[in-house]
């Protein structure tokens, strides 16, 4: 298969395609950080969604695609559509970032390509608040859409705890590989509330430890090994 990876400067998943003997590209603004430039573009993805292109990867190595890609799978920013962040909502519809992420999103969904995923968190896409702060784009994408299938990481052998949400279009639910325990927790009482909270420690660590907004923002969004196998092995052994 030819494979895209949307947005994804870990190369996770892209290294479980190619140990499959798959032709993945994985995508991002960034430089990757998963050791291999030579499978990496860097720059924008909506100009080689649709396939039918030429880029060139981070090593200087041009390449061409001739026709659609046989499957996509993207990791768009979560950061003005996950509802962990609705308190920022009013901000983010004055300052137009929202509707441009939901513009972003729905052209991952909506690429031409019969196979796609595109995996966030728990976000407004698949709710009534886009119907009643955006409903142009809801007609124009067909929103809300619901996601089709919620997984964690300890459904796939990573002992931790993260809702993930996939949207998906002629691929079959992933299907759980080694069901473990879900890890650490870490719980304080908010100074404010006096509510006692409670956190995967995985997530808590990263808030603490990262030294920049954007290098919490990689953490928390990283993909674990256990499910990026789980989309190689299931997702890569379909007919073209």
């Amino acid at each position: 298969m030819k494979v895209l990876l949307a947005c994804e400067e870990s190369q996770a998943v892209c290294k479980e395609f190619r140990a499959l003997g798959h032709e993945a590209y994985s995508c991002d603004l960034y430089e990757c950080s998963g050791g291999h430039p030579k499978w990496h573009i860097k720059g924008d993805c909506l100009p080689i969604l649709n396939g039918r292109c030429e880029f060139t990867t981070e090593n200087g190595d041009k390449h061409s695609i001739d026709t659609k890609w046989d499957l996509i799978i993207a990791f768009p920013p979560c950061t003005h559509l996950a509802v962990s962040g609705a308190r920022h909502f009013e901000k983010k519809r004055e300052s137009g970032v929202q509707a441009e992420a939901i513009e972003f999103f729905s052209q991952m969904l909506n690429a031409d390509c019969d196979r796609i995923a595109v995996e966030n968190p728990i976000n407004i896409i698949s709710g009534d608040y886009i119907k009643t702060y955006y409903p142009e784009l809801c007609e124009k994408y067909g929103l809300p859409k619901k996601q089709n299938q919620i997984i964690q990481p300890y459904m796939f052998g990573d002992e931790f705890e993260k809702s993930t949400c996939l949207w998906l279009k002629g691929l079959p639910l992933l299907q759980p590989t080694n069901i473990v325990g879900k890890g650490e927790f870490f719980e304080w009482t908010d100074k404010k509330t006096g509510k006692v909270k409670r956190q995967p420690k995985w997530f808590f660590d990263a808030l603490r430890t990262a030294k920049s907004t954007e290098e919490r923002s990689k953490l928390r969004s990283k993909t674990f090994l256990g499910i990026a196998k789980a989309m190689a092995e299931q997702w890569g052994k379909l007919k073209k």
